[in-house]
């Protein structure tokens, strides 16, 4: 039998930094409180986040959106803005796993993690819904996770296109709860 796992898409300085102080604030709130309590269930925390090499040569002038990222000279490897945000921070025993790409499959060893860990749900959080949630789901799903968006505790910037992602795409391939049910439904195993 396989566990569940909770993993945090990009909840980076360097992400964060680009959205609404207040709905921030009430998002990391219920990350710290989905993260604790998947800790008490002991299901593991796995954290993904986006972080290149000095001069980014692994990102391609052909890749629209990371060829903006090369060009900033941002995510880099020691630079604040790959951190996780200190009010979600790794504790000790989660997992950080570091992408190269949208998905936090491609150019990564999450797979090998999630393998590792005999890991075969998903519940999945992040910034953005409309990156790396889907990319990281819609590969999941071809990779046969069973799968779970904690709908209020992704973001992004375009509120339109998060609605139609949660409420008409990801339900085709995952089920699509709140944290605060999905707290509710751990307590009751």
């Amino acid at each position: 039998m396989g566990k569940t796992a909770l993993v945090l898409l990009d909840f980076q300085i360097g992400i964060l930094d680009r959205v609404d102080a207040a709905k921030l604030s009430k998002c990391l709130g219920r990350v710290s409180a989905a993260a604790h309590a998947a800790r008490a269930a002991q299901h593991p925390v796995i954290y993904i986040k986006s972080e290149f090499r000095a001069r980014h040569p692994e990102i391609s002038a052909l890749n629209i959106m990371f060829a903006q990222v090369k060009t900033a000279g941002v995510f880099v490897a020691g630079d604040a803005s790959v951190a996780i945000h200190p009010g979600v921070a790794p504790q000790e025993g989660d997992v950080v796993v570091v992408k190269r790409q949208v998905s936090a499959f491609s150019g990564s060893d999450f797979d090998a993690v999630l393998r590792g860990l005999e890991v075969d749900t998903l519940v999945m959080a992040g910034v953005a819904t409309s990156g790396a949630v889907l990319s990281t789901l819609r590969q999941a799903a071809d990779l046969d996770f069973k799968l779970m968006v904690l709908e209020d505790i992704c973001l992004d910037l375009d509120e339109e296109v998060h609605r139609v992602l949660v409420e008409k795409v990801f339900p085709r391939q995952a089920t699509v709860i709140s944290s605060e049910e999905w707290i509710k439904d751990m307590s009751k195993v």
